[in-house]
C-alpha cells in the first residue's frame, strides 16, 4: 500500500439538503420480506407489520422491488400493470398505507420502474399479437420478419441477459425481440406513446407520495434502429448506452424535479466516463456502483475501485452508491467465505466450496467499510441477519436463469429465501404454518431477527450500532475521504469529523494508528491496539 495520504473532496459538499446524497437505504424483495396474509408469499402487509424492524435498524429509505401485477416469470420483472398492486401482494390501497406508515416513521419510499420490457400478458402486447404485421399497436414493440429464405431465421444475432435467444417468431410469422425471456418482450422507445405511458407512470406513484424510483436496466432501453448484428469489441453496441437513452432520462429528470422525485439507476457499463453522463445534474440523480460490489475481498483491489468510484462521480457532482450485495447477486457472506471472492455472473457454479464462518468475519468487516465511504448505501434484506446463499433443491429452483441455461447457472434463488423472523415459530415466523414459496434452509432459525436481538454481538447489533452512528457521528455520508498511510493488504482513510476507518485484509493482526475512542468493531481487538485479521474498526479523534 503506497505511504502517502491522498484527499478526495467532493464537488458540492456543502449541500446539506439532498437526504439521497448520503442516505441508507433498504432494498425489499416483497416475495421473500414477511407473509401478512399466510399464504406463503411475502407482502404489503408483512411489510407494514414489520416497518418497526426497518426503523430501529435506522434506514432512511426503503426501496421495493417489482410488486406490480406480474405472471412472475422473471421474479416480478416482467410487469402486466405498471398502476395496479399484483394481488399476492396486496392492494393499491395498502401500498398508499404503507408508504405514508414508513414515512411516519421517518422512512421513504423508492418503487421499482421496469421500463426496457413488459410482461407477455401485458394489455399493450396482447393487442400487438391481435392486431397483426403492420399494425400500430406493433410499434410499441420490436416486431421484424425474419431473415432466410422463408423468414425462419431471426432478424439478428444479438445476445441474450440471459442465456438463450432474444427473438420469438409468432404464428403470423412476424418475430419480436426481448432481451430477456420469450415472456418479457422489449419496448421500442423510439415511440412517443412509449415515453408518455412511462412518464405518466411515474407521475402516477410521485403522486402517491413516492420519494424515488429505481430504473432497471437503465442503459438498454435504446435500440440501434437498424437493428445491426452484434459484433463483439466495435462501439457503439447495438442496444446498450445509445445516445438516444439521454434525451430520455432528462424529460424524466422533469418529471421527477415536479414532486421533488429521485431517480437511481441500474447501469453496468466498464466505461467511467460514459457512465458519468448518466449523472448529469439534469439526468439520473445516482447510479448503482456495480465494480465495488464484484470487487474481490483485496485491499489493493478495494482501494482501487473506491477511488476509480469517487473519480468517476466527482466530475458531475453526484454522489457515489455503495452495495455489497442484492436480490440478482450471491450473498455476501457467501462470496467472502470462497477461493473467489469477487462476483460475475458467468462464474455462477453449483457446489462451489465456502467457508461460512470467515465469510461472516469479513462481511461484517465489509459492513463497516462501507458505511464509512462518503454517498450513500443500499443494504438488501437479510444482510443484516448474515444470511448466507441458500442451497435450493433443484426441483424448487424458480428462477429462468437456471431454465434458460440448461441447468448450469443455479440462479438467483439462493438470496432470495424469505427472511427468518422468529426462531421458535413455523417456518421461523416468516407468515403462518404455510411453506414459504421457496423453502427456507435447515438451520435457518440461528438467523432469527428476535435472537440476534437479544445477542450484542450479532450481526444485527453490529449493523444497528453502525448505523446508529453513521446517524450521529459527524463527517460520515457524503463528504470529503483522505486516504492513511497503511501497512499492505490494510485500509485506512479519515473522514471530515476525524473518525478513522481501518480494515485489516492481511494475514497478521496489525497496529491501529494513535486515537482516542474505539468507536465500533467488527470482531473484538487484539489487545488494546492491534487489529485482527479480517476486522475493521471505526476510531474516534
Amino acid at each position: 500500500m503506497p505511504e502517502r495520504t491522498v484527499t478526495w473532496q467532493p464537488p458540492n459538499s456543502h449541500r446539506t439538503d439532498d437526504w439521497w446524497r448520503d442516505a441508507v437505504i433498504y432494498q425489499v424483495y416483497p416475495r421473500s420480506f414477511a407473509d401478512g396474509d399466510g399464504d406463503g408469499t411475502g407482502d404489503l402487509a408483512g411489510v407494514r407489520a414489520r416497518l418497526p424492524h426497518l426503523a430501529e435498524l435506522g434506514v432512511d429509505a426503503v426501496w421495493f422491488t417489482p410488486w406490480y401485477v406480474s405472471p412472475l416469470v422473471d421474479g416480478g420483472y416482467d410487469v402486466a400493470d405498471y398502476r395496479t398492486i399484483d394481488p399476492a401482494f396486496g392492494t393499491l390501497g395498502e401500498a398508499e398505507k404503507l408508504i405514508a406508515e414508513a414515512r411516519e416513521l421517518g422512512i421513504r419510499t423508492i418503487v421499482d420502474i421496469v421500463p426496457n420490457h413488459v410482461s407477455d400478458q401485458h394489455a399493450w402486447f396482447r393487442a400487438a399479437l391481435e392486431a397483426g404485421p403492420g399494425s400500430a399497436e406493433r410499434e410499441r414493440f420490436h416486431f421484424r420478419p425474419g431473415r432466410g429464405e422463408h423468414g425462419e431465421l431471426p432478424p439478428n444475432d444479438w445476445p441474450s441477459q440471459f442465456s438463450g435467444r432474444t427473438w420469438t417468431r409468432v404464428p403470423d410469422g412476424e418475430w419480436y425481440l426481448h432481451l430477456f425471456t420469450p415472456e418479457q418482450p422489449d419496448l421500442n422507445w423510439a415511440h412517443p406513446e412509449v415515453r408518455r405511458e412511462h412518464e405518466d407512470v411515474l407521475r402516477f406513484w410521485f403522486e402517491r407520495g413516492v420519494a424515488g424510483v429505481r430504473i432497471d436496466s437503465a442503459a438498454l432501453l435504446a435500440k440501434d434502429p437498424a437493428l445491426a448484428d452484434f459484433v463483439e469489441g466495435v462501439d457503439p453496441h447495438p442496444y446498450i448506452d445509445q445516445d438516444e437513452l439521454h434525451d430520455i432520462y432528462r424529460s424524466w429528470r422533469r418529471v421527477a424535479d415536479a414532486y421533488g422525485g429521485v431517480f437511481v439507476g441500474e447501469v453496468w457499463l466498464p466505461d467511467a466516463e460514459r457512465f458519468a453522463r448518466y449523472l448529469r445534474p439534469d439526468e439520473l440523480h445516482t447510479a448503482f456502483n456495480f465494480n465495488f460490489l464484484s470487487c474481490p475481498w483485496e485491499a489493493d483491489r478495494l482501494r482501487r475501485t473506491i477511488d476509480d468510484t469517487l473519480a468517476e462521480h466527482a466530475p458531475v457532482g453526484a454522489p457515489a452508491t455503495w452495495v455489497l450485495c442484492n436480490h440478482d447477486v450471491t450473498r455476501t457472506v457467501t462470496r467472502y467465505g470462497r477461493e473467489d471472492t469477487g462476483f460475475d455472473f458467468a462464474k455462477k457454479a453449483f457446489g462451489t466450496p465456502t467457508d461460512l464462518a470467515l465469510g461472516t468475519r469479513r462481511a461484517r468487516a465489509a459492513a463497516l467499510l462501507t458505511l464509512a465511504l462518503p454517498g450513500s448505501v443500499y443494504l438488501y434484506q437479510g444482510e443484516e441477519l448474515g444470511l448466507p446463499e441458500a442451497d435450493i433443491p433443484r426441483e424448487r429452483i424458480q428462477d429462468p436463469m437456471y431454465f434458460r441455461s440448461g441447468g448450469v447457472d443455479p440462479g438467483r434463488d439462493g438470496c432470495r429465501v424469505p427472511l427468518p423472523w422468529d426462531a421458535d415459530a413455523p417456518y421461523c415466523g416468516f407468515g403462518s404454518e404455510t411453506e414459504p414459496w421457496l423453502p427456507q434452509p435447515e438451520g435457518w432459525s440461528a438467523y432469527a431477527a428476535n435472537r440476534q436481538s437479544a445477542d450484542p454481538g450479532s450481526m444485527l447489533s453490529l449493523y444497528r450500532e453502525a448505523l446508529r452512528l453513521r446517524r450521529s457521528t459527524e463527517g460520515f455520508g457524503d463528504g470529503p475521504l483522505d486516504w492513511l498511510p497503511a501497512p499492505d493488504g490494510v485500509l485506512a482513510f479519515r473522514r471530515a469529523g476525524g473518525t478513522v476507518c481501518v480494515v485489516n485484509l492481511s494475514a497478521a493482526p496489525v497496529e491501529l494508528p494513535a486515537h482516542g475512542a474505539v468507536l465500533l468493531a467488527s470482531e473484538p481487538l487484539d489487545g488494546a491496539c492491534r487489529l485482527p485479521s479480517d476486522t475493521a474498526v471505526w476510531l474516534g479523534a
